[in-house]
């Protein structure tokens, strides 16, 4: 029964991660913003630090994590404003298919157009800093691990702000702190690599937050868009 229900919702899922990644691709400056964003902290670095290479390539993980830190951030408002504002939220809600997969669409959208962009913009980022050779997979693998629960995360609060006034300025506030322990776990890791160490605690770490995150994140969404729109 329960297979035969995620047959019946997929095509509505499917229809929904299509919208959004179109409405993305057509609304370029909101799909490419976070990433110059990323790259612009990334280059900023060497300017203010100088460019010697000893200096740049022990902070190197942190400074391409905090990029992609904010650069996530800044992409959050767009997850629901856009759909509240012209009504289709209060569709989606309506709709008789399972809101939880129809959520889990938006945010799976939303991880491919900010998300993975930013893990693969990382590599050409980490060059400019002087990143060791030995840090780049780690590098990765903390940020194929991270972004998913950081935009997992973010729907969460992004539902809680839609509609607010001043919610745009509220959102960053509020989602920064619960980004922290990605944030401090990923650079762990990524130092931890660099130095030779091992690094699979880490991994483990972030795992689990992603894998909470998972479980936990699409259900406090639906919540919070169900007390968000009456």
């Amino acid at each position: 029964m329960a297979t035969a229900m995620v047959r019946g919702n997929y095509p509505a899922f499917a229809a929904v991660l299509r919208r959004d990644l179109l409405l993305g691709f057509r609304h370029r400056g909101e799909f490419l913003n976070p990433l110059i964003v990323h790259l612009m902290v990334v280059a900023l670095f060497p300017l203010a630090l100088g460019v010697e290479k000893a200096v740049l390539s022990e902070v190197a993980p942190a400074i391409i994590w905090i990029a992609a830190l904010l650069a996530t951030v800044i992409s959050l408002d767009r997850f629901f404003t856009s759909d509240f504002n012209d009504g289709s939220l209060e569709q989606l809600l309506l709709s008789p298919h399972s809101l939880l997969l129809l959520l889990a669409a938006k945010i799976l959208a939303h991880w491919m157009l900010t998300g993975l962009p930013l893990v693969i913009l990382s590599v050409p980022a980490a060059y400019l800093v002087f990143m060791p050779d030995s840090a780049y997979v780690p590098l990765l693998l903390t940020l194929l691990l991270g972004t998913p629960s950081m935009s997992l995360i973010g729907a969460v609060l992004a539902a809680l702000t839609v509609g607010l006034r001043g919610g745009a300025v509220l959102l960053p506030l509020l989602v920064l702190p619960l980004y922290m322990p990605i944030l401090i776990i990923a650079v762990a890791a990524v130092n931890n690599a660099a130095k030779g160490l091992a690094l699979v605690g880490e991994l483990y770490f972030l795992g689990s937050i992603l894998a909470l995150s998972l479980t936990i994140m699409p259900l406090a969404t639906a919540a919070s868009l169900r007390v968000r729109i009456r």
